[in-house]
């Protein structure tokens, strides 16, 4: 809705007027385009007015007789090509929209480059959009994806790092943190675990909102924003958690198709890019190879397979797929079937009856059109993405290492030693097996002693790992063991449903041998009952 609302100007869309949009052009940064990417496409851009949409530092053209709306970070450089766009007068009116609020000096330079240039009067609006955060789905959002390495788990838990560094990270998140409830429009609870860098960002973002709503002239929250309920009591809770607190789960092979896709494929901001394999035909001897083409998909809210599955286990998935196919099929026959009908000859009465008859069927057949081709195009792409995965977990053996791991994390009985599953030549790559065993050393009560650390070393140098995260854990493990208990994950563990191919029948394009199917219990993870302690108010910490 933000989006929109800038893209119209900063006002309100209104609903049923029936003129053609002003037509403009959109310019955005890295920044801006991972923003507006994952929620709107080229086609509802469209709709709104814009007609063309580029970087802001790419060569563009001067468009002399047509609105501009910037959407960009308020960064040095940014400011600097803008000031240019002025001075070469690129375009008739200029809408300046930045992500995150822009400073008081910046703001001075465009003001002086404008009188320079003569242009004053074409800068229409000046915005602080507070939108410094990308949404993913209705409820779920991450803050940042260019230079995401700035502000991760490692940058913040480097030996070597200094304060003012971590400063600036704090600082970046709690900006991210900042704009989102600006946009929300609503004043969060705020809880952290205490003595982590989660406190500091805690800190830091409350201060941020007392300041802003102290000064009630200027005050984010009240008057006439989106959602505004004038400080509704509805306050929603911010939960802020130290990963260390868990950090088996992200290492943790996975078995839902969201979560599979994540892992295994290319997968961005709601995209994922595949390689199309070429298919089995040899190329003759001496031939250079053929390229392989990359395509990628959208997997977005829109897709109602990926609304509905995404959560759901693999196996599920492949026969949901199945399915389609055949109901799509089903109807495609259909059509095909009164297409044949229609050439009747004969004048009797009742090849007149059944004409007028299949007539209604016909129109009912091809107004269901454009959605058939719809549910083709879901189709294709689900497939391709499935057996993309199921390329993986065949090769990997991942629903094997998914059903150990839980097995560790549950710490029930495992039915072959850890040695074995490292050793397994054909199981996985180096990095799956690292995983397991990092799994391993964080869930176990106690660590393994010396000589068969040893052992489990020579294991993984073999299969070609790298130790350093070893290394790393083994310390973090002896740095928190001081500090907490270990993290219990429930005692759940899948059930095999004995093999696929029982399941899926012989028709199906997935060939499913020998992978498990595993369904899923309900699990509760350490900041799922984080959560539920904090949601009922209990005093456990």
């Amino acid at each position: 809705v933000a989006l929109k609302r800038m893209l119209n100007f900063n006002v309100p869309p209104v609903k049923n007027s029936t003129g053609e949009p002003v037509w403009k052009v959109l310019i955005y940064d890295r920044f801006g385009q991972d923003i507006i990417s994952p929620l709107l496409s080229v086609k509802e851009l469209r709709d709104m007015g814009i007609t063309l949409h580029l970087l802001l530092h790419s060569d563009r053209d001067a468009i002399p007789d047509v609105p501009a709306v910037y959407f960009v970070m308020p960064t040095e450089e940014n400011i600097d090509r803008m000031c240019q766009d002025l001075r070469n007068q690129l375009y008739e009116s200029y809408y300046l929209n930045f992500i995150s609020a822009i400073s008081r000096s910046k703001l001075e330079d465009i003001a002086n480059a404008a009188i320079g240039a003569n242009a004053v009067t074409q800068v229409a609006k000046v915005f602080d959009q507070y939108l410094n955060f990308i949404t993913l789905e209705d409820d779920m959002f991450v803050l940042c994806n260019q230079n995401k390495e700035l502000v991760s788990y490692r940058a913040i838990n480097r030996p070597d790092i200094t304060d003012t560094e971590m400063e600036t990270i704090m600082d970046t998140i709690v900006d991210s943190l900042f704009c989102f409830f600006v946009t929300l429009g609503a004043i969060p609870i705020i809880r952290c675990s205490r003595g982590t860098a989660a406190e500091m960002v805690a800190v830091k973002l409350d201060k941020k909102l007392r300041e802003n709503l102290r000064d009630a002239r200027n005050s984010l929250f009240t008057g006439d924003t989106l959602g505004a309920g004038q400080f509704s009591f509805q306050r929603p809770l911010l939960v802020l958690v130290d990963r260390n607190i868990d950090l088996a789960t992200p290492l943790h092979h996975t078995w839902t198709y969201q979560a599979l896709v994540h892992d295994v494929l290319d997968f961005h901001l709601n995209r994922v890019n595949l390689e199309e394999s070429t298919g089995m035909e040899s190329t003759p001897a001496g031939a250079r190879p053929k390229k392989k083409n990359k395509k990628s998909y959208d997997l977005t809210a829109s897709d109602k397979f990926w609304q509905k599955h995404k959560g759901s286990p693999f196996p599920e998935v492949a026969e949901s797929v199945q399915q389609e196919l055949e109901s799509y099929r089903a109807q495609e026959d259909e059509v095909k079937r009164l297409k044949s009908i229609m050439g009747i000859e004969g004048e009797d009465e009742g090849a007149i009856s059944m004409l007028s008859d299949n007539t209604a069927k016909l129109t009912s057949a091809v107004s269901s059109l454009p959605e058939l081709l719809e549910k083709k195009r879901l189709i294709d792409l689900h497939t391709n993405v499935a057996t993309a995965v199921l390329e993986h977990i065949k090769s990997r053996k991942l629903d094997v290492y998914f059903e150990y791991e839980e097995k560790i994390m549950s710490k029930s009985t495992l039915d072959k030693s850890l040695l074995d599953m490292i050793s397994d030549p054909d199981a996985g790559t180096p990095e799956d097996k690292m995983r397991l065993f990092l799994i391993y050393y964080i869930s176990s009560a106690q660590a393994p002693s010396e000589i068969d650390l040893e052992q489990y070393k020579k294991a993984l140098m073999d299969a070609g790992c790298n130790l350093a995260p070893l290394s790393y854990i083994k310390q973090w493990k002896a740095f928190t063991k001081m500090a907490s208990a270990p993290t219990s994950y429930g005692n759940t563990t899948p059930k095999p449903l004995g093999l696929f191919s029982r399941v899926m029948n012989t028709g199906s394009q997935f060939v499913m041998e020998g992978v498990k199917n595993l369904v899923l219990k309900q699990q509760n993870l350490p900041v799922t009952r984080i959560l539920d302690n904090l949601m009922e108010m209990k005093s456990n910490p």
